[in-house]
């Protein structure tokens, strides 16, 4: 019951932060930050006491699921379940929820609508990464797009409309392809089995193959694709990115992009297995090639908000490469880029707001010279721009290092390509610390700016200690999420040149064995 508690809690909390809105503006922000707390304190007592498996399934080891009949004459379940991937995306979900919360304390504009769609957003990510049954994930995606919509054409900034429509046209196409392959899918394991069902884990125990499977495929990655963002399906991203408010940006970059990355894993490997590893490489150029370009358009930007979303989609294109690479390390570094990314960039997108609140504007030309006056948001950024160019001891450095050594051990040239942009990543990201905090002082720089109040201080405080934390401690993380791995790799085909390489050293071996025993 722990999971439907916890969308009833994120639901329930926004119908009634709306219908307080309506007799005081303050009283929705409590709710929903009572709201995300509640279901923060939730899930890492479930995290502390999840010591055991309780349910094991033909899916893999699932610390808790639930099932109720939706549409059972169409094989339609509510079935909702929580492995160790579930479970640290869904506290990253309810942390980052409430950091939201906190940036967005000081908004006015119709707070009950506000705090509505912000919880009904974190629900749909919320069952997204908990939905079992294919039509109940397909729900919850769906659902992320509308609130997320009015979030950024009702609150964004000077085009907010524009990129509002954009988000939503570009996702909502790319998800009705999804869609289709989810249909699909249903129909060809009915006419295999005779059984009409939505049920992943029934799905993935007769997944099809050949070019069927490919073109399966193709409707996911599209979708995943397209929310990661991936190239070339970024246009999307600096509009809606820039122009959605404080605690938009934070959502869509820090936990919207994280669905596409859970869906590469959750979905694409263990439905698609053959046809994943045939696009393999593809797959892992695309995400190289997202590394770099992403960089030099991020260096390029004269806003400092875009700057950060173009480093963003940059850093994003790790997770291809970790995903296709099928090596443990290699999803043990998108465990933890996942994590990582969540709290690097809703810090920058942070930052970023907080000087816009004290210069009025995203230009860096506008900015120069603020570490005399804003010395304290000049160390957090310190941080945070060395988390991003994946300093040790911060854990954007173990997400980074694991990722790449599980790429080089599937493809050498594609772990080379995705490390230069670790090189170039330092050109975008000490840009920021040169233009906003150095350079030539701005001439109204001691007129307008101020340093971090108190709740500023608790948000980048708390974002501080997270990163630091895993970054010395990422073993918690992985621990948690390694089982759901070994089983999604299990369904990956073996290399056939990969077993010859471990043949021939076997043979290799016993060959020296010999000699040294003749030797003797």
């Amino acid at each position: 019951m722990i999971l439907i508690t916890l969308l009833l809690i994120l639901m329930g909390g926004g119908v009634l932060a709306w219908i307080a809105g309506a007799f005081d503006k303050s009283l929705p922000k409590w709710i929903a930050l009572f709201a995300l707390l509640t279901g923060l304190s939730m899930m890492v007592s479930f995290w502390i006491g999840s010591g055991n498996v309780v349910d094991v399934t033909a899916g893999g080891a699932w610390m808790v699921t639930v099932q109720y009949d939706w549409v059972p004459k169409l094989g339609m379940t509510f079935h909702l379940g929580m492995d160790g991937i579930s479970l640290i995306m869904t506290m990253l979900t309810m942390f980052l929820g409430a950091i939201s919360v906190i940036v967005s304390w000081k908004e006015e504009r119709n707070t009950g609508f506000y705090f509505f769609n912000i919880l009904w957003l974190l629900a749909g990510i919320t069952g997204v990464f908990i939905a079992l049954d294919m039509m109940v994930f397909y729900f919850f995606w769906e659902i992320m797009l509308i609130p997320m919509y009015f979030v950024i054409a009702i609150w964004g900034y000077e085009d907010r409309k524009y990129a509002g429509w954009k988000f939503f046209l570009f996702t909502q196409i790319s998800g009705l392809m999804m869609l289709l392959s989810i249909i699909a899918l249903y129909l060809i394991h009915a006419s295999k089995t005779g059984t009409f069902t939505f049920d992943y884990l029934v799905l993935i125990q007769n997944v099809p193959g050949g070019k069927a499977a490919f073109w399966l495929m193709g409707g996911f990655l599209l979708a995943f694709f397209v929310k990661l963002p991936a190239l070339p399906f970024h246009s999307w991203l600096p509009d809606a990115y820039t122009q959605a408010p404080p605690a938009g940006s934070v959502i869509i970059a820090a936990l919207m992009s994280k669905t596409a990355a859970y869906g590469l894993i959750r979905f694409i490997i263990p439905l698609f297995p053959e046809a994943a590893k045939a696009f393999a490489i593809p797959a892992l150029l695309i995400g190289g090639l997202s590394i770099l370009y992403g960089a030099k358009l991020s260096y390029a930007q004269k806003s400092l908000k875009r700057l950060i979303a173009y480093s963003s989609f940059s850093h994003m294109g790790f997770i291809l490469v970790g995903v296709f690479s099928f090596t443990v390390l290699g999803m043990q570094g998108v465990m933890m880029q996942m994590v990582a990314h969540g709290l690097s960039i809703a810090a920058l997108f942070i930052i970023s707001e907080f000087v816009r609140e004290r210069t009025g504007s995203f230009d860096l030309d506008q900015m120069g010279g603020f570490w005399k006056q804003m010395s304290n948001m000049g160390g957090f950024t310190i941080v945070f721009v060395m988390a991003s160019l994946g300093l040790p001891g911060l854990a954007n450095f173990v997400a980074e290092f694991l990722t790449l050594a599980g790429a080089w051990q599937f493809s050498i040239p594609m772990a080379v390509l995705a490390t230069m942009g670790l090189i170039v990543s330092v050109n975008y990201s000490l840009r920021i610390l040169q233009k906003v905090f150095h350079q030539t002082e701005h001439p109204e720089a001691e007129k307008r700016n101020y340093d971090l109040t108190f709740r500023e201080w608790v948000v980048m405080g708390s974002l501080t200690v997270a990163i630091v934390w895993l970054g010395f401690f990422p073993q918690k993380v992985v621990h948690t999420a390694q089982p759901a791995f070994d089983n999604i790799l299990i369904s990956v085909p073996a290399d056939q040149t990969m077993n010859q390489v471990i043949q021939l050293d076997e043979m290799q071996l016993a060959e020296l064995n010999k000699k040294e025993v003749s030797h003797d």
